[in-house]
């Protein structure tokens, strides 16, 4: 066997040794207080992030560019995302994009300079252009491509979060926020923190800060409408 996956079931058997005693309570059921949508991305720990080790505490989905929809130019909310918020009594849908988000940035060279990817990339790319393009159009003159893509990391994680306040299947009792997480030390504070963004399509700081007091010092934006 490969020796990484000898290391993965090594580690694995001691995830089993700690949590043997810490599943009766969901292996026959889930009520997750919170389904996140996250980047694949193996820098962006999804479950670590939040310090979560809790089963049955987070449903997390991910693929990358943290999208909620799986066709083009589709309003309809992909299954996974919905499943928990439809069958599970989950309130709180959380979109994380994150710095230097390869997608995004793929994205925006395909949008600006044209890059060749193979047929899977290439059509979740497809997925993120529509959303992406007007952006790309809005950034400032001059805007070198690191900071073109951080700031289309919120870009798009505006669009993830519409969706979903759009869409008929969510429940209207359903909190929507999107969030940036900081690999790359971008925004005030530590890398690894995450930074909220958007509310319920909320994205004005100053409003989001008013709005949500307990949480004012982890908003911060780099795209300005």
């Amino acid at each position: 066997m490969h020796p990484v996956v000898v290391d993965l079931l090594r580690g694995n058997a001691e995830h089993a040794r700690q949590y043997r005693d810490r599943l009766d309570h969901v292996q026959d059921g889930q009520r997750p207080t919170a389904v996140t949508v996250c980047c694949s991305d193996s820098r962006v720990l999804q479950d670590h992030l939040w310090g979560n080790d809790e089963p049955g505490r987070l449903f997390t989905c991910s693929n990358i560019g943290n999208r909620v929809a799986q066709r083009p130019d589709d309003p309809i909310v992909s299954g996974d995302v919905l499943y928990p918020l439809v069958h599970t009594g989950t309130e709180v849908a959380v979109v994380v994009g994150h710095t230097g988000c390869g997608a995004v940035t793929a994205t925006y060279d395909a949008l600006t300079s044209g890059r060749d990817e193979p047929e899977g990339i290439a059509h979740c790319v497809a997925l993120l252009a529509p959303d992406l393009a007007p952006g790309v159009d809005r950034l400032p003159p001059g805007t070198d491509r690191t900071a073109a893509v951080n700031r289309l990391v919120e870009y798009n994680v505006d669009r993830q979060v519409d969706r979903l306040v759009a869409s008929p299947d969510v429940p209207d009792s359903v909190t929507c926020v999107g969030a940036v997480y900081d690999l790359h030390g971008v925004y005030p504070g530590d890398r690894g923190s995450v930074h909220v963004v958007n509310v319920d399509g909320e994205t004005d700081p100053e409003a989001l800060r008013a709005a949500h007091p307990d949480v004012a010092a982890r908003v911060h934006r780099r795209w300005t409408d």
